[in-house]
């Protein structure tokens, strides 16, 4: 049931053989290795960042042993542009990647990415499951859209979800389960699932690190859930949720009148049919799945400290873009709103992070790699493009930058460039504006007193000073995520909208 990138087995063969002179000369044990884990789809429907119904134990204890970034936000809310974005550094528009199916190779070839980064200086870089960008489920079990570049190790596992359970996924579009709202509740058990297998791959790569300390490793394993389809084991993880006990948003209806017509344009046409009993459905699927994903990542960590490994060992968590359950009349992904566009983040540092921190100050996962890069000594290129997080990590009362940015496209396609639509998240404001200088509407939510941004005050005469002063800032921190160099990327498709090299 798994499958094997080819070029891995030499080095698998090679792993525990005598070193190459650069690589014995660092002293074992000298750099702090790396676990990096990504969750697929996830909002912030944990224990850990109150969510009053999540079962996350798991996840809620590795806050518990380092920092929860409580404002933490994806640059690009769909997969492919965000991964490719939080790997490289930089933002979407540096990177030439606006939609999925592409990697940045195609767009800046010579850029180091994150864990070539660490490779490059003598980690061991395994992969396992889903960094960059797949097509889900179809891709998995393969490499993906992948950068070889990036590992030297690549494990593909696939399990029954992906195998035999596919013709009994219920959808609200047939034939379709990567696109569309999708779930089955599996008599299987976890360790036939991808995830499953996935934890037990990444504990055998932690048992071979710990045999030889040689190596620092840098192990970013990809976990699929809880990306659509929802499939995760009946017992006992839909048993959680009961589905009469899944709450329904009310206020659809009201709430879309002040909002822009491109901050509703991720909505899809099969979305008519959801009843309230499927909306219940899907959502006891949806935490499930998260239940589910919640378990492995405790299966990795525990092997990491059954091996001693813990103390010198960096763990970070995160997804790569938020998730809406019927939040404005939206589901799913590629808004410009809070659920989609924030992330769970934590980070546990050892000598570095305080116990149960929370940071409150805006972040990105663009400031993933320069931050991983500073705390492991690892040279990095000198054109990337976030902060390092490393001062809040020692002080979470420090301040950074005081703001994350997030982004997404309009339209695009032959005869049509398209416009993009940004969206600046400081501690109390998310303001947003679609098309340049919000031609195609603009956004104001006071989180201080709106936090589920349900009154849009962009309109509001009381409000336009603050409109102003945010629009400046946006409009000045858009600049900052082109090239310095002036080079703007080219896609290869030719789907980089015109205005978007002009902010």
């Amino acid at each position: 049931m798994k499958t094997l990138a080819v070029s891995a087995v030499a080095v698998l063969l090679t792993f525990l053989s005598p070193l190459s002179p650069r690589l014995q000369a660092a002293e074992p044990g000298s750099r702090p290795n790396v676990l990096f884990m990504i969750s697929d789809d996830l909002n912030d429907y944990l224990g850990c960042y109150g969510d009053p119904r999540a079962k996350t134990p798991n996840l809620d204890a590795l806050a518990a042993r380092g920092a929860r970034f409580d404002r933490a936000y994806c640059q690009f809310s769909l997969c492919g542009p965000s991964r490719n974005s939080m790997l490289t550094g930089l933002y979407p528009n540096s990177t030439g990647i606006l939609r999925n199916a592409q990697i940045f190779r195609q767009t800046i070839p010579s850029h180091v990415s994150m864990p070539q980064a660490f490779r490059q200086e003598g980690y061991l870089a395994v992969r396992i499951g889903k960094l960059y960008h797949y097509n889900v489920p179809k891709s998995i079990g393969t490499n993906g859209h992948d950068d070889p570049g990036s590992w030297e190790i690549e494990l593909n596992p696939a399990g029954v979800d992906r195998l035999e359970e596919e013709p009994s996924i219920f959808t609200l579009r047939p034939g379709s389960f990567g696109g569309t709202l999708s779930w089955y509740a599996s008599p299987k058990s976890d360790e036939f699932h991808t995830d499953g297998l996935q934890a037990s791959d990444a504990e055998w790569v932690l048992e071979r690190c710990a045999k030889d300390k040689n190596r620092p490793f840098f192990l970013a394993v990809g976990f699929f859930r809880p990306h659509t389809p929802y499939v995760a084991p009946k017992d006992p993880y839909f048993g959680y949720y009961p589905e009469a006990e899944m709450p329904v948003v009310q206020g659809v209806e009201e709430d879309q009148k002040d909002i822009p017509a491109p901050g509703l344009a991720s909505y899809k046409k099969e979305q008519d049919a959801l009843t309230d009993d499927l909306r219940r459905q899907c959502l006891q699927a949806y935490y499930a799945s998260i239940s589910f994903m919640d378990a492995q990542v405790g299966h990795v960590v525990e092997a990491l400290d059954r091996l001693g490994l813990a103390d010198n060992t960096i763990i970070v968590f995160t997804s790569d873009h938020g998730y809406h359950m019927g939040e404005h009349g939206l589901w799913q992904k590629q808004s410009l709103f809070e659920e989609s566009a924030r992330v769970p983040l934590l980070m546990v540092a050892p000598g570095v992070s305080q116990p149960g921190s929370v940071v409150e100050d805006p972040v990105g996962e663009v400031d993933l790699f320069p931050t991983l890069a500073e705390l492991a000594g690892v040279k990095t290129p000198d054109n990337l493009q976030g902060q390092s997080l490393v001062p809040l990590l020692k002080d979470p009362s420090a301040e950074g930058c005081g703001w994350a940015l997030t982004q997404v496209q309009r339209g695009g396609g032959k005869n049509n460039p398209g416009f993009a639509g940004y969206s600046l998240r400081t501690r109390q404001w998310r303001y947003t504006e679609w098309d340049k200088e919000g031609a195609a509407g603009k956004e104001l939510y006071d989180h201080e007193t709106d936090p589920g941004e349900i009154t849009n005050l962009a309109d509001a005469p009381a409000y336009q000073d603050t409109v102003a002063e945010l629009a400046a800032k946006l409009r000045a921190a858009v600049k900052t995520t082109f090239p310095a160099d002036g080079k703007i990327p080219e896609l290869q498709d030719g789907l980089w909208a015109p205005n978007l090299t002009d902010p």
